[in-house]
């Protein structure tokens, strides 16, 4: 501070008188001029892939499932990438419970967009007792748990081959609607 600023400070504070007992004072926040945020009800869910033991999934055993229901010509087409994927997740050399973790928020985000078609690379090992394995065998399993995933396959050369998965999720009943209304103006 230089002088002409000391001499302000003591003309603006000479008739302050300090407080006498400090220790049962209670500072009050001034009011926000925002409106208090309501509490939120989360939309996040708790993580409820499994952890625990695994049946290792040999390495010369691809990697395919679909829910009944599904036409096996749907599996057909996501095997031959001919479902462009909308978003990727990568778990190269990430721990199992970093990659299970990345997975469940992964797939929340997937299902709140909207999104159809996934690519997952998971890393192929050299045997089947390697990490990439292990993270591969635990990406089969934990995608079964959730309702949303239709489908699942081995990737194609171009995107990962053996160490990738396509993913086919469930139309969120939004986009059944507008499917609904988009047809719905065709036929009449």
């Amino acid at each position: 501070m230089n002088l002409d600023d000391e001499d302000l400070f003591r003309d603006a504070m000479g008739d302050v008188t300090p407080l006498k007992n400090c220790a049962n004072t209670q500072w009050l926040r001034a009011p926000s001029p925002k409106a208090p945020r309501a509490p939120q009800e989360s939309d996040e869910q708790e993580n409820f892939l499994t952890r625990g033991f695994l049946d290792i999934v040999p390495l010369t055993t691809p990697l395919e499932f679909k829910v009944e229901g599904v036409q096996q010509g749907v599996l057909d087409k996501l095997r031959l990438g001919k479902y462009p994927p909308e978003a990727s997740l990568n778990l190269l050399r990430q721990p199992v419970e970093t990659c299970r973790q990345a997975l469940f928020s992964f797939m929340q985000q997937a299902n709140k967009h909207g999104l159809r078609n996934l690519l997952i690379i998971h890393g192929k090992g050299r045997d089947d007792e390697s990490h990439a394995n292990i993270v591969r065998s635990y990406v089969a399993r934990w995608l079964q748990e959730f309702a949303e995933v239709q489908t699942f396959c081995t990737a194609q050369p171009k995107d990962g081959g053996a160490g990738a998965l396509y993913v086919g999720l469930r139309k969120t009943e939004q986009a059944r609607l507008e499917n609904r209304e988009r047809h719905a103006k065709h036929s009449r």
